[in-house]
């Protein structure tokens, strides 16, 4: 069988994420779970569609950078729709500043996707509470174009009309959720109008948005509204003004405003507060652990190959070379894609079970040479991200790379600042729990090489 280049080209591009609810990407996903200790996607879908259907839910997922949280989210997403709910998922990150971020913009920004979303889906609401906040922020908008020069704020005029006639309350929540995102003193400024108003807000999108519409969608057939808020695990850890962390602020002291929406809602959080003193607090606010997404065993903790693991990223890599190919035959084709099976191997293993790590190397392969890939070249992008990985590292991280190498622990903050979000160490789970490895490219540095 020929390799389509273009084709594979574009499915290996690492900051694509996988939409597992189309036809065509759905022959990319391979499920990991097997090695990825539990079944934690269906724990998220058996609580809302099982343990509390009728009943709102509020649940926290986190993980890894790059370690495939959205794509799973939007497996999840896909799933729920099969069983019949009707799912609202949007990536935050597109509405807000993740280094700037307070709990009204999280609660704008949910009302403007599920209002967006209902709309698509012909349930029309008319809440007379958010037409009047949006009457109340354009006359604010109004007041900072008379303070600057004229026409400093494109549509303005859509915003009002939005909130006098017959034009989506989406829509008007859009301009305004631009406006913020792209003026730091318009966002300042709506926050000391939105702040003391929270309750009222909360009220509005429980009592005019989610409960009317899950009882419209109930009649169309639906078994109900979800809310899946993909990225705030991107927050930056940056101080709030109040001497806060932001996500201990977001997450702990504002939680309790976060899970008060009355439909089953999805958050993600930064994994720092796995790793915090806060982690207490945030349980007891949420009423719930979160859900915790690791890498890929590649290996088990006696450092033995884990050969699941592996026969599964081998799958990814040739799922991307041939997805309409049955998966025990695709094997037949590794020396379409590599120079021999030993390449390939030593690329799911040197990954570390990180899919975007797997797929950067295989992106940096085809920037170099068509396949099959040789040898060489996968050892010199090897080489190239494992020198951009030293440079990252002083005296005292060399020392605390050398201790997980002994003891597969990481603990507190400060740890995981300096080892997970550097992608220094991975996470990995089995039926014991969890422990920590590192890097298998940091780990081939001459630092670490005599230690392992």
């Amino acid at each position: 069988m020929k390799l389509d280049l273009q084709k594979f080209y574009k499915a290996c591009n690492p900051s694509i994420t996988l939409s597992v609810g189309d036809a065509e990407e759905r022959k990319y996903y391979i499920d990991f779970s097997p090695v990825r200790g539990g079944k934690i996607i269906e724990e998220l879908g058996r609580t809302i569609t099982r343990l509390a259907p009728n009943e709102p839910t509020c649940q926290l997922f986190t993980g890894h950078i790059g370690c495939g949280k959205s794509t799973e989210l939007l497996r999840l997403k896909a799933e729920l729709e099969r069983q019949g709910s009707h799912v609202v998922y949007f990536d935050s990150s597109k509405d807000l500043v993740m280094a700037d971020v307070d709990v009204t913009d999280i609660l704008l920004a949910i009302a403007r996707k599920v209002t967006e979303s209902l709309e698509q889906a012909k349930v029309n609401l008319k809440p007379r509470g958010f037409r009047a906040l949006l009457q109340g922020v354009s006359e604010l908008m109004q007041t900072e174009i008379e303070l600057s020069a004229e026409g400093s704020v494109p549509g303005l005029g859509e915003i009002k009309a939005s909130t006098e006639g017959e034009l989506s309350l989406g829509f008007g929540l859009g301009k305004i959720s631009a406006k913020a995102k792209n003026s730091p003193k318009f966002r300042s400024q709506l926050r000391q109008y939105l702040e003391p108003r929270t309750d009222g807000i909360l009220d509005a999108i429980n009592q005019e948005l989610l409960e009317p519409a899950i009882q419209e969608l109930k009649r169309q057939g639906k078994t109900g509204l979800v809310v899946i808020v993909d990225s705030l695990d991107r927050v930056d850890n940056t101080l709030k003004p109040t001497g806060r962390l932001q996500p201990e602020y977001l997450f702990v002291d504002r939680g309790e405003q976060l899970k008060q929406l009355n439909c089953h809602v999805v958050y993600t959080i930064p994994l720092v507060l796995i790793f915090s003193n806060e982690w207490g607090r945030l349980r007891n606010r949420f009423g719930v652990d979160p859900k915790l997404l690791p890498m890929v065993r590649v290996q088990s903790r006696d450092g033995s190959e884990c050969e699941q693991g592996m026969e599964l990223l081998r799958q990814m890599v040739l799922a991307r070379a041939f997805p309409d190919v049955l998966p025990a035959q695709r094997l037949q084709f590794i020396t379409e894609v590599f120079d021999s099976p030993e390449t390939l191997n030593r690329l799911c293993l040197v990954s570390g079970g990180h899919p975007r790590n797997l797929l950067g190397l295989m992106y940096g392969c085809l920037q170099q040479q068509d396949p099959p890939f040789s040898r060489e070249c996968l050892e010199e992008i090897i080489r190239r991200q494992r020198d951009a990985l030293v440079r990252a590292v002083d005296d005292d991280e060399w020392e605390l790379l050398r201790q997980v190498g002994h003891n597969q622990m990481v603990r507190g903050e400060d740890e995981y600042q300096t080892l997970l979000r550097s992608l220094f160490v991975f996470e990995y789970q089995d039926e014991q729990g969890g422990w920590f490895s590192t890097n298998p490219i940091l780990a081939e540095a001459k630092q670490l090489k005599s230690e392992v």
